[in-house]
């Protein structure tokens, strides 16, 4: 299979343009994903019956076609970055909810007790301890739902907002595989960088887990 640089070349900004694109689409609904998730998880630790119904519910939306999802969001919001936007945040739910929950779970009662002796109110034991032990469980589903994203962002290109997406159909309609193999991989290497940002994001948030290694 023959690449033809001399076309990458000349259209590298028009490929970084949408790769910014592919970002903002991609990464915006993984952010109001985890402004959903927090609060829904902490009410789900706190009330544990709660935690079956909103996992259900948002598996059931993730096991919405990505395109059908589309098409329903289409007569409410048109052909707009929202229509792909809301799916996706949608999808990231089934997994940042139950890494939230999870993430919650791991705080063993001793520590919350400790936290409580000290003086810590419900609110503050949350934010300075509870969510903090929790980042490594919570960022590494955040890790998954930032990559699918990435990914499934192309597919909105059939309602003219995907990003990366608009080279690999343009290049499917030229059957031109310069254009295809550009864009996809561009896609795998944003969800690499996102992928090890977030991974730097866990270090600098739990200095504790680089000191505890370093000692061992």
């Amino acid at each position: 299979m023959e690449i033809d640089w001399g076309w990458i070349a000349d259209h590298t900004d028009s490929l970084g343009e949408h790769a910014l694109i592919h970002l903002r689409l991609a990464l915006l609904p993984v952010v109001f994903g985890l402004l959903i998730s927090l609060p829904v998880g902490v009410l789900c630790r706190r009330w544990g019956w709660l935690y079956p119904p909103a996992l259900t519910i948002a598996n059931v939306f993730y096991a919405i076609p990505s395109l059908a999802l589309f098409m329903i969001f289409i007569q409410y919001t048109g052909l707009t970055a929202s229509t792909v936007m809301i799916p996706l945040t949608l999808y990231s739910l089934s997994v940042l909810v139950p890494n939230v929950v999870d993430g919650l779970a791991s705080v063993s009662e001793p520590v919350r007790q400790a936290a409580t002796a000290m003086g810590f109110g419900p609110l503050r034991r949350l934010l300075r301890v509870e969510l903090p032990i929790a980042v490594p469980i919570v960022i590494a589903g955040t890790r998954v739902a930032a990559v699918s994203s990435i990914s499934l962002v192309a597919v909105g290109q059939l309602i003219g907002q995907g990003g990366l997406g608009y080279d690999i159909i343009r290049g499917y309609q030229l059957s031109f595989q310069t254009q295809i193999i550009a864009a996809t991989v561009l896609i795998v290497v944003l969800a690499l960088v996102t992928d090890a940002i977030l991974v730097t994001v866990q270090r600098l948030l739990t200095p504790w887990a680089r000191a505890r290694g370093k000692a061992s």
